[in-house]
């Protein structure tokens, strides 16, 4: 079985050699995420030209569409763990029972999350705001982008399947196709260009079918030319009783720590939603100048999964665990970038909201403040637990750790804070800020343990 390249020589650990190999896999990873934030901004600053309530409206809405893409999300680390170990062995016949596994399961869950956004967007809204105006424009969006959804949960699942075999240069492909389908559409139904209505909040939601539909075909034409990692109808049908044993066993955690995470930042949001529109006006912006400001966080964290699974994959504990520790290196610079980078937006933040209240402006420039700290919390735990401990198969800890951080800590906290004390917004949302840094004794212990230095794969 050919080997991947080793970072052993007569000195050691090559660590230059390592850098460039976790940069070469993080660039693509990074790019793409860059994609994503840059749909995120222009939707917002698209939005924000219409109005405040309307970008108030798509984006309490939007957490629906949040929630589902955590469930896509954890499905996707599962394909991901699984499949970057057995990648390391060169078995791509039980990365095709894995992908179809995923496949299965997204499928059904999309389609679930597609029925509650057309058939009772309505009942949906009324969660995060009691604005009777903003919940219309929010439901308006439901109704039309809940049929992206199953287009999404596949495209993801095949997306994860050849990041975990290292094609993220296929991946960021993919996103740039979709990134520009986006901009365009959301463009041209929002503002009703070309002869085309103007839609509005319902603009960004068609324009966003629209896109993940043609991502969706164009995942096809890719799978029709791949020679080994394909998306296909018969996939849905593989079984293994050994690979959907471990599949439930260990990406169960995994999924349900991305949904737990997922959830509660929709609580963190209706929480806001209830004490003041204008917090989550402000919100809306401070999310898309922190999309920018992980995106090499983000990007760090997903390719530590892959590399590191590889590495296990093919029993090589010894470089996994030197890779570790670079990958936490590299991500507590990438943290303090992103912080930094944060602060120096906040200008161009207010400049660019001008449709914003005054109140809202004033929000704005808090939570860009409190931000700023936050992504190095959000870095390393993100690099420690979506990373270097789902590489070798630990997603229980996760799980288990951001439950009790946040439904435990935080939401309580939250919920204290902003009904039963009344605190000022700030304050409540300062204190949910606080989550991501009471986790790190015990992420920094569950690191330095070694439980993760497992092959999870076997012969079936």
């Amino acid at each position: 079985m050919e080997q991947t390249e080793s970072f052993l020589n007569e000195n050691g650990f090559d660590k230059q050699r390592f850098r460039k190999k976790a940069i070469s896999v993080s660039l693509p990873i990074i790019a793409q995420n860059i994609l994503s934030a840059t749909i995120s901004s222009t939707d917002v600053l698209m939005l924000e030209r219409v109005g405040q309530n309307t970008m108030t409206a798509v984006s309490l809405a939007s957490n629906v569409t949040n929630m589902l893409f955590m469930f896509v999300f954890g499905m996707g680390a599962a394909v991901t763990m699984l499949c970057a170990q057995y990648y390391g062995k060169k078995d791509y016949n039980a990365i095709a029972v894995v992908e179809g596994i995923a496949l299965r399961i997204s499928t059904i869950i999309s389609l679930l999350f597609s029925i509650a956004a057309i058939g009772f967007p309505n009942v949906l809204m009324k969660i995060f705001t009691n604005d009777a105006a903003i919940a219309g424009e929010g439901a308006a969006y439901l109704r039309i982008v809940g049929f992206s959804y199953v287009f999404w949960g596949i495209s993801e699942v095949y997306l994860a399947a050849l990041k975990s075999v290292e094609r993220v240069k296929i991946c960021t492909v993919l996103n740039l196709i979709a990134f520009v389908f986006n901009i365009i559409f959301n463009a041209i139904f929002i503002f009703g260009l070309f002869g085309a209505p103007k839609m509005g909040a319902a603009g960004v939601a068609l324009g966003t079918l629209l896109a993940r539909s043609a991502e969706f075909i164009c995942c096809m034409i890719v799978s029709v030319r791949s020679r080994d990692v394909k998306l296909r109808l018969s996939y849905y049908f593989l079984r293994n009783d050994t690979l959907f044993r471990d599949f439930v066993r260990l990406a169960l955690p995994a999924i349900l720590n991305d949904v737990i995470w997922g959830l509660a930042y929709v609580l963190y949001s209706a929480i806001l939603g209830h004490l003041d529109s204008d917090a989550v006006a402000a919100y809306s912006v401070v999310n898309v100048v922190k999309n920018f400001g992980t995106v090499f966080c983000y990007g760090l964290g997903s390719a530590t999964g892959i590399v590191l699974g590889n590495l296990l994959g093919e029993e090589r504990f010894e470089e996994a665990e030197r890779g570790a520790s670079q990958f936490v290196f590299l991500t507590v610079i990438a943290g303090l970038v992103g912080g930094i980078f944060t602060l120096l937006c906040t200008p161009l933040a207010i400049r660019m909201s001008v449709r914003l209240t005054s109140q809202a402006i004033s929000y704005l420039k808090i939570m860009l403040i409190i931000s700023s700290y936050y992504i190095m919390g959000t870095a390393i735990n993100t690099t420690m637990i979506t990373g270097v401990f789902r590489a070798g198969g630990d997603s229980r800890f996760g799980m288990i750790c951001d439950f009790i951080d946040m439904w435990i800590y935080s939401l309580p906290l939250a919920v204290l804070n902003a009904f039963v004390l009344k605190l000022p917004v700030m304050w409540v949302f300062f204190f949910l800020c606080t989550d991501e840094f009471v986790k790190w004794p015990w992420v920094f212990a569950n690191y330095r343990s070694k439980k993760w230095l497992k092959n999870i794969t076997r012969s079936y």
